[in-house]
């Protein structure tokens, strides 16, 4: 009867591995303190966001398309104990879909939220970027967060001659993220009917392409048809390309300095990520660490070690067993077996005595 040597080192790797592997079925976790962040996520879901200056595989794309992915991607690479809170921008204010929760235990909610966007939720078609910019700062700050606002910059009708509205907050009392989103080129604007199909792209006529609130500007006086109280800013039709958009990258970049927050053009999610990271500020808490795929590395070493470098070193053993036989020739009446008394301690480590006894036998 064959005892079984404990010691054996394909035993030892082989348990080692199973029970890895069993304790890894546990889900054990380990908490760890580390850096994370707290976001109020708000998405630009106006008209001007379903302009296809984006691709993917070769595949033209709309910018709110582009933004889903890109931001259920980012949200899935956030540390976990971060916390996101998502809300959609039209007309002059962001409305609020939920508070702050944990990305971690809560990113299938998180990422099928984030996918559902789309432009039909817009209450209104005008696109003011600066109000509703201000609106979620107050808001990121109520919600004791960072921000991320994802627009393309472009209002709808566009800006006054006066320009946009005084930002009356304290600029980098929320720090954050202003993301550009689209085409740096113009690109025709899609347009739909009420029931929500495609009839082509917006035309010259479509769209306003000034604004005539407010006072008139510096010359108007020398417009064609000037009357100061009937016809301020002249009588001619304003004619320009607001049918067309790209990223309003000039004037993003003046919102941000105006608010203490950062711009960054979206151009994939790892990049916005870094972007983000670097704009926001970090949290340290304790959060849940996942050693299941610790441990599974683990028990994979094992077994690797177990088919690989174990008879590595067996067939190692058993050639330096031969060669050491080979090389002495036995004395008259001396044991066979004393010839081998130097590599016993190596072969019982490698168990390459049985295998160098029938290489002997062949």
């Amino acid at each position: 009867m064959t005892r079984r040597d404990f010691r054996d080192p394909r035993l030892l790797l082989l348990s080692t591995a199973l029970s890895l592997a069993l304790l890894a079925l546990v889900a054990p976790q380990a908490l760890v303190k580390r850096a994370s962040f707290d976001v109020l996520v708000v998405v630009d879901i106006t008209g001007s966001m379903n302009t296809r200056d984006y691709s993917v595989a070769g595949r033209p794309i709309g910018r709110l398309e582009f933004v889903k992915t890109a931001l259920a991607e980012m949200i899935g690479n956030l540390p976990c104990a971060s916390r996101v809170a998502l809300a959609v921008f039209s007309e002059r204010r962001p409305f609020l879909l939920f508070e702050p929760i944990e990305t971690c235990a809560n990113y299938a909610p998180l990422e099928g939220s984030v996918r559902a966007l789309d432009w039909r939720m817009a209450w209104e078609g005008d696109s003011r970027i600066a109000a509703g910019l201000f609106r979620a700062i107050e808001m990121a700050r109520e919600l004791k967060t960072d921000l991320l606002f994802l627009t393309d910059g472009q209002e709808a009708p566009p800006l006054p001659p006066s320009g946009p509205l005084p930002f009356k907050g304290r600029p980098g009392e929320v720090r954050g993220l202003i993301v550009g989103i689209g085409g740096r080129q113009l690109s025709p604007i899609p347009k739909y009917d009420d029931n929500g199909r495609e009839i082509g792209f917006y035309g010259v006529e479509d769209v306003p392409h000034d604004n005539r609130f407010g006072l008139p500007p510096a010359g108007a006086e020398m417009r064609e048809g000037y009357n100061a109280r009937n016809a301020p800013f002249g009588a001619a039709v304003a004619v320009g390309v607001e049918h067309l958009s790209s990223v309003r990258e000039s004037y993003l970049q003046s919102l941000s300095e105006k608010t203490g927050l950062t711009y960054a053009h979206l151009d994939d999610a790892d990049r916005l990520l870094r972007a983000f990271e670097t704009a926001a500020t970090p949290r340290y808490r304790k959060a849940a660490l996942d050693l299941r795929p610790f441990l599974g590395a683990a028990a994979g070493v094992a077994l690797i070690a177990l088919y690989i470098f174990v008879p590595v070193f067996e067939w190692l053993a058993a050639v330096r067993l031969d060669h050491a036989q080979n090389a002495r020739k036995p004395k008259k009446g001396e044991p066979r077996e004393n010839l081998v008394d130097d590599n016993r301690s190596f072969a019982r480590f490698t168990g390459a005595g049985a295998r160098s006894n029938t290489y002997q036998g062949r």
